[in-house]
């Protein structure tokens, strides 16, 4: 019975029994053929067959509801029952935007994989937007929060972004003094220039500025800006852990450094491990989470003059 629960459980977060299948690793027709089991067992249906999307009758809601206590408790018991230092093992697949997998996330893998040697991690370095459910992905690494309300998210870095340039560019075209004069800059910027952007610029607590931005580069990951920036191709906001070497070595150097500076016009980015399945969590998936809040510090920006 609880095994069909968990089945039942995990088609309703997954919207649909093929999606639930391929996150379960199981047939389709092995996920329907234990719902129906299931309804044969309680003498309900649980779903109302006649409409297009996957919608639980009423009994099915009821059940579902109180069920899934059932669930907890039992896990909860089974791990009671485990030895206290059993590391977690098994296949874990994990998305990364490139830029972050790349600069912060692949330097720290060894170390992950020595401390959880029985866990098999497959990892893919996506700039577009994965569907944990249809590409059976377990943890999905994105800058700000989900819109899908079954999503769960934690926050592994608040970071800055800051406006940048190189030494050439500001001999050419001059250095800016004002949020304003940043319209009439070259702007290399992240997005996928569909629509036209604007930049913010925030100075104390109550001072906004609102700056239209254009350019001739556009760029969903940051690799290809920062190269551009670097090579004297136009002014940059990107976020701190990308652009922090560039400052150190003097290749970049800071733009209005006294203005606090965002794509966003209420919030600076938040990078969040994204998963499904809060409650019934994989033991490797959570493993994979608390090793990265762990070890992914709050970055701080080392050039002296930025506001804090």
């Amino acid at each position: 019975m609880l095994d069909r629960i968990r089945i039942l459980a995990q088609v309703v977060e997954s919207g649909s029994f093929s999606r639930a299948a391929r996150a379960l690793s199981l047939a389709p027709s092995s996920v329907t053929r234990t719902i129906d089991s299931l309804e044969a067992q309680l003498g309900v249906p649980l779903f109302k067959r006649s409409t297009r999307q996957l919608v639980l009758t009423e009994q099915g809601d009821y059940f579902l509801a109180r069920s899934v206590r059932l669930l907890e408790e039992a896990d909860q018991l089974v791990q009671s029952l485990q030895p206290l230092h059993e590391a977690p093992s098994g296949p874990l697949r994990v998305s990364v935007f490139e830029s972050f997998g790349a600069a912060c996330l692949s330097p720290l893998l060894p170390e992950f994989l020595a401390r959880y040697p029985g866990i098999r991690l497959e990892i893919g370095f996506d700039n577009h937007l994965v569907d944990l459910d249809a590409d059976n992905v377990d943890v999905a690494i994105r800058i700000g929060r989900p819109t899908d309300s079954g999503l769960h998210a934690r926050t592994l870095l608040t970071n800055r972004s800051l406006l940048v340039a190189s030494p050439a560019y500001l001999a050419r075209h001059g250095v800016p003094g004002t949020p304003e004069e940043i319209a009439g800059h070259n702007c290399l910027i992240r997005g996928q220039g569909r629509q036209r952007q604007h930049w913010y610029f925030r100075q104390g607590a109550q001072q906004l500025v609102r700056v239209p931005v254009q350019g001739n580069l556009t760029s969903i990951g940051g690799t290809p800006l920062l190269e551009a920036a670097r090579a004297g191709c136009g002014l940059l906001l990107l976020s701190s852990w990308m652009v922090q070497s560039s400052l150190d070595e003097g290749s970049l150097l800071p733009v209005l450094p006294l203005w606090r500076t965002s794509p966003y016009e209420h919030s600076d980015d938040q990078i969040l491990a994204v998963f499904r399945g809060g409650r019934f969590l994989k033991p490797q998936s959570r493993a994979f989470i608390d090793f990265l809040v762990e070890r992914i510090p709050p970055l701080q920006t080392r050039e002296s003059g930025w506001p804090e």
